[in-house]
């Protein structure tokens, strides 16, 4: 009988996995020296041709061999990506991760606990409490939180806990809202939303008055701290007097702009989020995180009791009454990555002051680029950013050319741009999370802009 190939973990695991990182960050590089750009040319047809081509057969008879198959499938991987670390790949809230995160997330993944028992994860456990109550300190004094994939997982367990507490309820949220608080509401066989207008892009305070006092029985309010489309903050302040007034609760969705919490230059953007009644934030939005790295917070940890669940094999009540800790109710998910590995070592590596500088940065970039868009004559700026995401389009355009822009682009690998809809018209979007762009960065996008608007 073969040897069994080596394992990841042990002793022996980082001599085994040496070699082959080296084949992979070389894989990475030549792949991503191959694609040239932001992203790979041709559009889907192409990259698919290139996949299948590599990768077939997918479960070959013998196998290639760790070497072989590694070099062959990073490379092309890489050589297809739209990679976030290049400046001209701004459409989405998909941020470049740092490399001491990604390096922490190796360690996750070659030592692989699973944070639903302690004795699958004993320290990754105690790490994730000691993080999670320093995160949710930044926003209340006593709080807590728990690791989720993203603002979508949060903002459902948002929805769930308020449900739990109150039964049936209402959720009321406005136009600008993320498309996952409508999905939880259906998850969990809520009545539809109700929608509140947005016309300028955050939630109209005296629509949602009028709706709040239209309605009777438990109501929860979802605002937004960073909006997908255009990155606007709803004015918290007055959306929380309203929930109080009201007696609703409220619930705030910061999976974009949470972050700006360790700014002393921003952090006054989010007043008022300290008065809902849980909050989302996402860190591999403004966090520079591998996905996944969201967080639900709570101002306590008994607000969380009602996830509590029983499971003999991983919670067995004597288990836990001799002080084995219960991980169960830290997630409705049973495996669980280590996720607070690679936030942990960001947070002890950069400080504050560190998050701090990178995030001011960001925005910084963000409003020079604002600023080039509105001195360029061919070109409209839909107005200065909040946090980091510039709407911009060629003058005189109509929508269905600046949707063919962006198409052009994508198809030809040069910039990937993303498109929001904002007083009626179809924008192009940047969603600027690289902190190393430079104004030649930002220029070079803007030639594009020129070099494919019809004349």
């Amino acid at each position: 009988m073969s040897t069994p190939p080596p394992l990841a973990g042990g002793v022996a695991g980082p001599t085994t996995l040496r070699p082959l990182i080296g084949t992979v960050l070389d894989a990475l590089r030549d792949g991503a020296a191959e694609r040239g750009g932001p992203l790979p040319a041709g559009g889907p047809h192409a990259v698919a041709v290139r996949v299948r081509t590599a990768a077939e057969p997918v479960l070959p008879d013998t196998g290639t061999g760790a070497d072989e198959a590694l070099r062959t499938l990073v490379h092309i991987v890489a050589e297809g990506a739209a990679d976030p670390a290049d400046p001209r790949c701004a459409a989405h809230l998909h941020c470049p991760p740092l490399a001491l995160a990604t390096a922490a997330d190796l360690a996750a993944s070659a030592l692989n606990p699973s944070m639903d028992s302690w004795d699958q994860a004993p320290a990754a456990s105690e790490l994730e409490t000691l993080v999670t109550r320093a995160l949710a300190a930044e926003i209340y004094p006593a709080g807590d939180a728990l690791i989720t994939t993203g603002g979508t997982e949060s903002n459902q367990l948002a929805v769930l806990l308020a449900r739990e507490r109150h039964g049936n309820l209402q959720l009321v949220c406005g136009a600008n809202a993320h498309h996952s608080l409508h999905r939880a509401a259906w998850l969990l066989g809520l009545p539809a939303p109700v929608t509140v207008p947005a016309p300028t892009g955050t939630i109209d305070t005296a629509a949602l008055d009028e709706t709040l006092t239209g309605l009777h029985g438990p109501v929860l309010v979802a605002a937004t701290a960073g909006t997908t489309d255009t990155g606007l903050i709803d004015p918290l302040p007055e959306v929380a007097d309203l929930c109080a007034h009201h007696h609703a609760e409220l619930h705030i969705d910061a999976s974009y702009g949470g972050p700006l919490l360790f700014s002393n230059t921003h952090r006054s953007k989010l007043t008022g989020l300290a008065r809902a009644h849980s909050v989302t934030l996402d860190l591999h939005k403004l966090g520079w995180q591998p996905v996944a790295a969201g967080l639900l917070a709570v101002p306590s940890p008994a607000v969380l009791d009602t996830l509590t669940h029983r499971a003999d094999y991983l919670n067995a009540d004597d288990d836990t009454e001799a002080g084995l800790p219960d991980l169960l109710g830290r997630s409705l998910r049973t495996t669980r990555r280590p996720d607070v590995l690679k936030i942990a070592v960001t947070l002890r590596a950069l400080g504050r002051t560190g998050l701090a500088g990178l995030i001011d940065r960001t925005c910084a970039i963000a409003q020079e680029f604002a600023d080039l868009v509105e001195t360029h004559p061919g070109l409209e700026l839909h107005q200065h950013p909040t946090i980091s995401t510039v709407l911009l389009r060629p003058i005189g355009a109509d929508d269905e050319t600046v949707a063919a822009i962006r198409r052009t682009l994508l198809t030809e690998g040069h910039a990937v741009l993303g498109r929001a809809r904002a007083d009626g018209r179809l924008w192009l979007k940047a969603t600027l999370l690289n902190p190393h762009a430079t104004t030649g960065d930002l220029e070079a996008i803007l030639k594009l802009l020129e070099g494919s608007t019809p004349r």
